[in-house]
């Protein structure tokens, strides 16, 4: 929980998301097989734009009660509903199903705090609950340096989502490897040739994926100690890219990497 107080008292980010809906729509209409699942993260991106912006003011300061209880309640009461209308507007009907008995049923203020303690949940549970709640945390992390732990997020303790290769300034050269928080978006440095699960750096133990002709700019990158992987996106070989966004058009590369017997580290927000 000490990582979610310093998240609590941060400075707010700059904003993240005219980028993402632009790269949305970018990427709808490049690839046909993502569009269900790019259509539905374009109508999340409004509400969680709102949370977003919305973050600071109730969040921080004296006489709030407590960072998780406070952020959980804020989320049910501010963000949530335009969560599910974007949900029903644009959700598969599983999706859009369950998140409605989840908000006719379910203790939802439990459930984001459930989420904010790391506990397992239903694919739905968390489907809600980090659309919820990821854009408030996000807008108020802030990464200590360097972090304690390499395989967690210095701002929130969440696991990487994915990992990429920033732009370096020198065209033949790739810049610093970041992994990418799960939980708040935020960025970290990580050793190259690592596993970011499990911390293997055997190349040979250390398995690359890639389909080159449909996604130049991203891979699999597995383990076989650990039997994990993510995915990574080299912003050289498209500077246009938004990792969080070109990951779920990326679909074809997780289905390939389960074939093989890997398990992502986190599934991303539609659950790939």
């Amino acid at each position: 929980m000490q990582a979610l107080d310093a998240i609590l008292s941060a400075t707010p980010a700059t904003d993240p998301w005219p980028a993402r809906r632009q790269r949305t729509d970018e990427l709808a209409s490049r690839y046909p097989h993502a569009a269900d699942i790019l259509r539905l993260y374009r109508a999340l991106i409004d509400p969680m734009t709102g949370a977003f912006h919305a973050t600071p003011s109730p969040l921080v300061g004296e006489g709030q009660g407590g960072g998780s209880t406070d952020l959980a309640a804020f989320a049910v009461q501010h963000v949530l509903p335009g969560i599910i209308d974007a949900t029903i507007a644009a959700g598969p009907p599983v999706l859009r199903d369950g998140v409605i008995a989840l908000f006719a049923s379910a203790d939802l203020e439990g459930l984001m705090r459930r989420w904010l303690d790391g506990e397992t949940l239903l694919p739905v549970e968390t489907y809600l609950a980090r659309t919820c709640v990821s854009p408030l945390l996000e807008a108020l992390a802030q990464s200590p340096s360097p972090p304690v732990d390499p395989f967690h997020c210095p701002a929130c303790g969440g696991l990487p989502q994915l990992s990429y290769h920033a732009l370096s300034g020198e065209p033949l050269v790739s810049g610093p490897r970041y992994l990418l928080c799960s939980r708040c978006s935020q960025s970290w440095v990580f050793s190259r040739m690592t596993c970011a699960s499990c911390g293997e750096s055997n190349g040979t133990r250390l398995p690359i994926y890639q389909e080159a002709d449909r996604f130049p700019h991203a891979r699999v990158d597995g383990c076989a100690t650990c039997r994990r992987y993510l995915l990574t996106f080299d912003l050289r070989r498209d500077s246009r890219a938004v990792p969080i966004v070109d990951e779920l058009a990326c679909l074809p590369l997780d289905l390939y990497a389960r074939d093989q017997g890997f398990t992502k580290i986190s599934p991303n927000l539609m659950g790939n």
